[in-house]
This record gives structure tokens, C-alpha cells and sequence, in this order.
């Protein structure tokens, strides 16, 4: 049966890399899918991985509509086995439903990849209605640690190395930027409710476990 399966983790745990190797697996067998994407750090129409690897893909941008994509694409005689969606977190829930059709409707597998929850720990619609929707929700396993080397759980707005926790939703930015520039970092949830950076800890020059001590 077909699938609508979401693949969700943090910033930097390797999604976009799975997206690339799961269209390689299938092209490899003779398939043909269709590559979604919207805002990915390469820039518009593609799906990069922080590995260097790239490919083209279709910008899935506001009022786009991936359900009529796929079916004019089929109606004009073309091939489609299955649909990869990243950054999936950006879509609108009217764009997840579209997905959930693509399945349900045209019987096509559908590999969705994307964050969880923004800079503020909220969840993005997207995300949400994925979560409502999938048939499988698949946590990714290769972890993304936190500088203190505890396992990454949430993402970090930061500007100039200060994390940040008002503005925009969509920022588009990744991990490991410049500092003077906004980026992104993953925190455990300890670092991530003190609001302490990699570059915040360094300036402190204190260890997350080492408090001040006061002699009596």
C-alpha cells in the first residue's frame, strides 16, 4: 500500500541527505519520482545536502499546488512511481492535504523530510498536519549533539552567537554560519531553556555543571 511517511529530526541530523540517497535507491531500480522542496539553503528548484550533494528539484512555494503538479505532469504523459518532499515544515496544511492525495488519490508513495518544531519550540503548520496525516512518522536516527555533547533536540535561533526566541518563523539561515550574520544552532533542551550557545558558553567560560562558588 501507499504511504505518506514523514521523516522528522532536528536541524543537521541528516534529512536532506536521506531524501538524496532514498532518490537514488529508486532511480537506481528503474523508478521515477518527482523532487519537492521550499527554501533550501542552496536557493530556489534545490534539494542540497550539507554533504555538498545537490540535485534539481520543483519549488513548492505559497499557493502551489503539489497534487495539480503531479497530475498535469502524468496527464501530459510523463512518469511518476513516487514524490520526495523536503523541508516539508514550510508547506501549508492545505499543501500536506495535497500529499496526503497524491497517496490516497494516484496511489504514489510520498517521503516527506522536515523539522519538528521552530526556534521557539513551536510546531510549524506544516509539521503539524503531517503529524495529523502521515500513515508513518520515522524519528531520524543519526543525532545531532548539542556543543555540550548531550543529544540535539531543538533548534536555536541565534544572532551574533546570541540565541534569539522572538520574530519571524521562517528565517531561512543554517548551522554553523558566521556569527555576525543569523544562523542556526541545535541545543539540547537544558542549553536551549538558559538560552546558552556554543558561543555564549565560551564567553562565560564556564562548563554548563559549574556554578559560581562564593567562599563564607
Amino acid at each position: 500500500m501507499p504511504e505518506l511517511v514523514f521523516f522528522s529530526g532536528t536541524m543537521d541530523c541528516g534529512k536532506s541527505t536521506l531524501a538524496l540517497q532514498i532518490e537514488h535507491n529508486r532511480s537506481a531500480r528503474g523508478l521515477q519520482g518527482m523532487i519537492f522542496t521550499r527554501n533550501d539553503r542552496a536557493g530556489e528548484g534545490r534539494l542540497s545536502s550539507r554533504l555538498g550533494l545537490v540535485t534539481e528539484a520543483v519549488e513548492a512555494g505559497d499557493g502551489f499546488d503539489l497534487y495539480g503538479h503531479v497530475v498535469d505532469h502524468l496527464s501530459r504523459g510523463g512518469r511518476c512511481d513516487y514524490a520526495i518532499v523536503d523541508e516539508a515544515q514550510f508547506l501549508a496544511p492545505g499543501q500536506v492535504d495535497q500529499l496526503a492525495r497524491i497517496v490516497d488519490d494516484l496511489g504514489l508513495d510520498v517521503f516527506a523530510f522536515g523539522i519538528t518544531t521552530d526556534f521557539r519550540t513551536k510546531l510549524f503548520p506544516g509539521s503539524q498536519r503531517l503529524l495529523e496525516l502521515a500513515d508513518r512518522v520515522e524519528t531520524l536516527q543519526v543525532e545531532a549533539m548539542c556543543w555540550c555533547g548531550a543529544r540535539a533536540t531543538h533548534n536555536a535561533r541565534t544572532v551574533d552567537g546570541e540565541m534569539v526566541v522572538e520574530g519571524e518563523q521562517v528565517v531561512v539561515g543554517d548551522v554553523g554560519v558566521a556569527a555576525e550574520v543569523v544562523g542556526y544552532e541545535v541545543l539540547c533542551r537544558r542549553h536551549h531553556r538558559k538560552r546558552m550557545t556554543s558561543a555564549t558558553a565560551r564567553a562565560a567560560a564556564l562548563s554548563p555543571d559549574v556554578l559560581p562558588v562564593t567562599s563564607g
